[in-house]
This record gives structure tokens, sequence and C-alpha cells, in this order.
């Protein structure tokens, strides 16, 4: 039996580590249980598609159907988890990065206060996105289902995820409250590093 193609990122972090932002429970589900269930369905979808050797974006790039959902779920979910750091010590971005969401959002706090409505007001379930598009420019994108900035051409930075299993546990219905409590464990420097890369 052959290996399979794509296997979880591991955490940088423990289960516990992101409480009480994001709890031990949700972490589990998300991570254990939602994550690989998108990796297992990937994985067996590849045989005969012809993108067996692609790597995860490019596949998100081209794919359609379920190919893409799956791929496109694990790729969000990739760049989602390893967005965080543990609870406790929040931050804010500095640097080029800084200079960039104050150039085209006039300050951090607009551009907090834009990102979360995005996340409030997209119907269904889905991901908001800060993201670089071609010209160096940062967007917010509301993105559908297993959607992803790579379609549109972006380089994908930040992102939150509003399917209601990433925060039901913890937050019920209350998806503003969830979105506005992420801040707290974002890793500003993993952001950073996504933005200078070229």
């Amino acid at each position: 039996m052959s290996e399979p193609v794509f296997t979880p990122v591991a955490l940088p972090y423990s289960q516990e580590a992101l409480q009480p932002v994001i709890s031990a429970d949700t972490l589990s589900f998300h991570y254990g249980k939602h994550l690989q269930a998108y990796i297992n369905n990937l994985n067996a979808a590849l045989p005969g598609s012809g993108f067996e050797n692609s790597t995860l974006e490019d596949i998100v790039r081209a794919a359609e159907g379920g190919l893409f959902n799956n791929a496109g779920q694990v790729l969000n979910h990739t760049l989602y988890f390893l967005q965080f750091k543990p609870a406790g010590n929040p931050g804010v971005p500095s640097g080029p990065l800084a200079a960039a969401i104050e150039r085209d959002f006039g300050s951090f706090d607009a551009f907090k206060a834009e990102f979360e409505k995005k996340g409030a007001g997209l119907f269904g379930s889905g991901w908001v996105w800060l993201s670089k598009d071609p010209e160096g420019h940062l967007v917010i994108t509301q993105e559908a289902n297993a959607g992803n900035p790579v379609r549109r051409g972006n380089r994908p930075l930040l992102t939150f995820d509003v399917w209601e299993h990433a925060y039901y546990l913890d937050y019920q219905n209350r998806r503003p409250a969830h979105l506005s409590a992420l801040w707290d464990i974002i890793d500003w420097d993993v952001i950073a590093s996504r933005y200078q890369d070229k």
C-alpha cells in the first residue's frame, strides 16, 4: 500500500495552548477530525486525476469539483493552523506588513474592523482572507466553502475560518465574538513571513 501524498501539518503548539480563544475540544475536532477527513478524501481522489504529482497550491488553482473542495480545505486549514501562537500575549504587525496595512486600509484598527465585518457577513460556510495581489496590494476577500485567494492569483496571508465547526463548541452562533477573539492568538511573525516571501 502506498504512502499518502498529503499528511496533516504538525501543530507548533499544544492542543490546550490556544485556550480560551479556541478550546482543546474544538482544536481536537477541527484539526484531528475535519482536517484529517479532507486529507483522506484528497489522497483517495488523486489517483487518475492528473494531479498526482502536483503541489497542493497547484491543485487548488486548477482543479474543480470534489478534488478542488478537498484540496482547498487542506490548504486553507494548513494556513489557518500555522498562523496561531499560544494565547496570552497578543501582538500587532510590524515592519513592511504593518506599513502595507496602513497604506491599504488606513490603520490596523480599520483593517481589523473590515476583516471582522467581512467574516461576520459571509453567508453560510467559508473563509475570510487577507491576501496580497500581484501588484503587491493587500485585499480582504470572502471565499465561500473551500475558496482560497490563490484562485484569484493572490498570495494568502491570514485567514479566519467561518465554518461553524471552527467555533460552535466554544461560541455557539456568536460568530462575531469568535472573530474578535482570534486576534489574541495571531502570530504576526508568520503573517509577515508570508507577506515577504518571494
